[in-house]
C-alpha cells in the first residue's frame, strides 16, 4: 500500500481537517457545549430574503460544516480512486466511513457495529421494512395515518410482493398520551395476526411526537416487532436510542443533525441483525455485517466524511439546548396563533407530544387545493415559506419548522400573517 505521506508530499494542504487531525470520533474529550444560543443564526449562511420556516425538508448546513464538507468534496475529488480503492495506508474510505458510524453510535448510545450509513432516511427505514424476514404470508403490518408516505409505500410494497395483510388506522385528533396509547392497543388487540409495527416518533405532517417507548413495549408483549421511523426525532429532541427500545431504528442525518444531504443510518440491535435480510444478496462484507442490510454502491463519500463535524456542531450547542431553543421558537408562534380565532392549532399544548414542527389549519380550509392557496399566499403576500402537507384524515394542514437560524421576528412575521389570512376560507 502507498503511504499516504509519499503520495501526498505536494498536496497536504488539500486534506480537510478531519482527516489530518487525530480527534477520536467515539466523542471522548469532547468539549461541553460552548456556543451561544444567542449567537446561533450568525453560524448560518442563509438567503434571508425570504422567512423560511420550512426546515423539515432537510436541515441547512452550519457555516463550520458547510466548510468540512467542501474540504472533503475537494479532497475526494482529487484522490478519486486512490482514495476510494482504500490506497492510501494511513487514511482510508473505510476508516472515514468508521468514524462516522462510530460519532453516530457515541451520540446515541449504542455500538458502532449496530449502525449502518445509508443514502437517506427513507433508504435506511425501506430497507428495513422490505427486508424483514420474519413476514409470513397471511401476517398482518400496520401503520397510521401520520406516518410518511414512502415508510407507508414500503409497508403497502410487503402486501404485494410478501402477501401480508395491510392494517390501517387513524391517529386521534386532538391528541393526547392516552388516546394516542388507546389507539395502537386497539388496533394490536383488533389485529391478532400482526406481526410487524411501523411507529413514527415525530409526525412529517403535523408534528405529533408519539410515546414510543411504550408502543414498542405495548407491541413487544403481543409478539409483535416495530420499526421506528425517527427521522424527525433525532437531531431535533434530545434522545438516544435507548429511549426508545426499539430493535429497529432509521433516521436521516441531513435533518436534523444537518449533515449534508445524502446522508442517513439505521440502527438494528446486534441480536437482531439476522432478522432484517441481505440486502440484494449484498456480499461485499460479512453477512452478519449489519453494512450487508443495506444496497451496494457508490455514495457521496464527502458526505459520510462530514458526518463527525455535523455531530461535532450538534455537541457544541448541545442536544438540550437545542431542543429548548427550537421549542422557544415554536412556542412563539404556536402561543399567539392558538388566540387567533380562526387557526387551529394540530397538536396538544403538553410538551412531550410536540417538538419543532408543528402545523395548523385555517378555519374553512379542507381540501389539499385549499392547503396550497394557503401556502402561496403567505409567502406571496407576507413573504413566510411554509408548506402544505396532505395525507392527514382530519385534513390537510400547513407544516411550519423553524430552524436554528430562524429568530424570534420571523414568529411574529408568521402571526402576523395568520392574524391578516384567519378569514381566507371565510
Amino acid at each position: 500500500m502507498t503511504s499516504r505521506r509519499n503520495f501526498l508530499k505536494n498536496a497536504a494542504a488539500c486534506a480537510p481537517a478531519s482527516v489530518l487531525a487525530q480527534a477520536s470520533s467515539s466523542g471522548q474529550g469532547m468539549p461541553p457545549p460552548s456556543y451561544s444560543i444567542a449567537d446561533l443564526p450568525q453560524h448560518y449562511d442563509v438567503d434571508r430574503s425570504v422567512i423560511n420556516l420550512e426546515n423539515a425538508y432537510w436541515g441547512v448546513m452550519p457555516r463550520e460544516t458547510a466548510a468540512a464538507y467542501a474540504e472533503n468534496i475537494q479532497y475526494v475529488n482529487r484522490l478519486n480512486s486512490v482514495f476510494a480503492r482504500n490506497t492510501l495506508a494511513d487514511h482510508t474510505m473505510n476508516a472515514q466511513f468508521d468514524d462516522a458510524r462510530a460519532s453516530i453510535a457515541s451520540l446515541l448510545h449504542c455500538d458502532t457495529e449496530e449502525i449502518a450509513l445509508t443514502r437517506s432516511g427513507s433508504d435506511g427505514l425501506q430497507s428495513l421494512i422490505v427486508n424483514y424476514n420474519l413476514l409470513k404470508p397471511g401476517d398482518a403490518v400496520i401503520y397510521c395515518d401520520l406516518d410518511y408516505d414512502a415508510m407507508i409505500f414500503a409497508m403497502e410494497y410487503l402486501q404485494e410482493r410478501r402477501g401480508a395483510q395491510i392494517v390501517r388506522f387513524t391517529m386521534p385528533e386532538p391528541a393526547t398520551t392516552a388516546n394516542i396509547l388507546a389507539a395502537y392497543e386497539d388496533v394490536l388487540k383488533r389485529t391478532p395476526n400482526a406481526k410487524l409495527l411501523l411507529v413514527t416518533h415525530v409526525s412529517n405532517r403535523t408534528g405529533l411526537v408519539t410515546p414510543v417507548r411504550e408502543i414498542v413495549a405495548m407491541a413487544r408483549a403481543r409478539g409483535v416487532d416495530t420499526i421506528v421511523d425517527a427521522a424527525h426525532g433525532i437531531g431535533c429532541l434530545d434522545v438516544t436510542l435507548p429511549d426508545f427500545g426499539a430493535d429497529f431504528v432509521g433516521w436521516s442525518m441531513h435533518k436534523w443533525l444537518a449533515a449534508p444531504l445524502g446522508t442517513g443510518a439505521v440502527y438494528i440491535r446486534k441480536s437482531r441483525i439476522p432478522d432484517i435480510e441481505i440486502a440484494f444478496d449484498n456480499h461485499d462484507v460479512p453477512t452478519d455485517d449489519i453494512r450487508a442490510r443495506i444496497p451496494a454502491g457508490t455514495v457521496n463519500f464527502a458526505a459520510f466524511m462530514t458526518i463527525p463535524a455535523a455531530i461535532d456542531f450538534h455537541r457544541k450547542v448541545g442536544p438540550a439546548a437545542k431542543e429548548r431553543q427550537l421549542r422557544t421558537l415554536r412556542n412563539r408562534w404556536v402561543d399567539a396563533a392558538r388566540s387567533i380565532p380562526g387557526v387551529g392549532i394540530t397538536v396538544p399544548d403538553d410538551p412531550a407530544r410536540y417538538c419543532a414542527i408543528t402545523s395548523f389549519r385555517l378555519r374553512g380550509m379542507h381540501t389539499d387545493a385549499e392547503a396550497e392557496r394557503v401556502q402561496h399566499v403567505l409567502l406571496q403576500k407576507h413573504n413566510v415559506h411554509t408548506v402544505a402537507r396532505k395525507g392527514v384524515h382530519q385534513g390537510p394542514v400547513i407544516r411550519v419548522t423553524p430552524a436554528l437560524f430562524n429568530t424570534l421576528a420571523d414568529c411574529d412575521a408568521l402571526v402576523r400573517a395568520l392574524e391578516a389570512e384567519q378569514n381566507l376560507f371565510a
